[in-house]
């Protein structure tokens, strides 16, 4: 389980692809990130939740908060 900013990730693997994949959990928004390595899909995942902070920022909106 990955932890940053108060937002929680699940890493999966996909072997066919050779990648790890996951998405941040407990939130209504759509939030995914992927890495060839597991130092890559961590970062990816780090850079997901900034995006998406930033994102909502530049909306003027509330990003949604874990529930």
């Amino acid at each position: 389980m990955l932890n940053y900013k108060g937002y929680r990730g699940q890493i999966e693997v996909d072997t066919d692809a050779g990648i790890l994949f996951g998405r941040v959990l407990d939130i209504r928004d759509v939030i995914t990130f992927k890495g060839k390595t597991v130092e890559e899909a961590v970062q990816a995942f780090q850079d997901s939740i900034d995006d998406y902070l930033e994102f909502c920022q530049e909306r003027g909106e509330e990003p949604n908060k874990p529930f």
